[in-house]
């Protein structure tokens, strides 16, 4: 029994997960805000604008 509660709260966090990737995809990565809760797409860029990511247009090769 325990064991089953333990997946299913996995699971439940893998959904979350799922669904913040997807909102993030088709809104704030195209700089577009959330039709229905905007202030989640400004926590989102806040978010990823202070982790450290390469450039865009940066070479990786040396």
């Amino acid at each position: 029994m325990k064991s089953m509660l333990v997946i299913t709260l996995v699971m439940v966090f893998v959904l979350v997960a799922a669904a913040a990737v997807v909102v993030y995809v088709a809104y704030p990565h195209r700089g577009e805000d959330v039709p229905v809760v905007p202030q989640l797409g400004d926590a989102m860029r806040k978010g990823v604008d202070a982790l450290p990511t390469i450039g865009e247009f940066e070479d990786i090769r040396a």
